[in-house]
């Protein structure tokens, strides 16, 4: 943030960064600021009948606040953050350690990501299966034939 406001010719003292820095990284948390998709909540509820389900995440702590805003974090076994276990997508120690929390073998797991090197070559480098979530041209709604690929594979 500091290197956006030096671009932009703009001095600001130490302490008024830090205030600004706090207000902006709090503001991530306020009600309203996130959007789900529409399939999202239907999508998870429905898996979470059936298969276990967790977060890897390169977010930060706040992520459990806005899943919660949503009804969401009660839907994941785990939810796995980054800088909780000193590593970030796409190091493989982050995916081994989700495995690993939730005792699953890495090719009966299935993870869904939207980005090519932190998600889908990481996860298979993880040994996992992927579902490639590329809006618009899918959705969650996909799910079901990735994870009938998985539980006859």
């Amino acid at each position: 943030m500091a290197r956006v406001l030096a671009h932009c010719d703009k001095k600001v003292s130490d302490k008024k960064f830090d205030d600004y820095f706090e207000d902006l990284y709090h503001h991530f948390t306020v009600p309203g600021v996130w959007k789900l998709f529409p399939e999202v909540m239907e999508v998870l509820h429905l898996l979470a009948k059936k298969h276990r389900l967790a977060v890897i995440s390169n977010f930060d702590g706040r992520l459990r606040a806005i899943l919660d805003q949503f009804d969401l974090g009660a839907q994941f076994e785990k939810i796995i953050i980054s800088s909780e276990v000193g590593a970030d997508k796409p190091d493989p120690f982050i995916f081994q350690h989700a495995l690993d929390s939730m005792g699953v073998n890495p090719a009966r797991a299935l993870h869904v990501g939207d980005d090519p090197v932190n998600d889908w070559q990481a996860a298979e480098a993880a040994g996992m299966k992927i579902y490639r979530l590329e809006r618009p041209e899918n959705s969650l709604l996909g799910l079901a034939g990735a994870l009938r690929s998985i539980q006859t594979g």
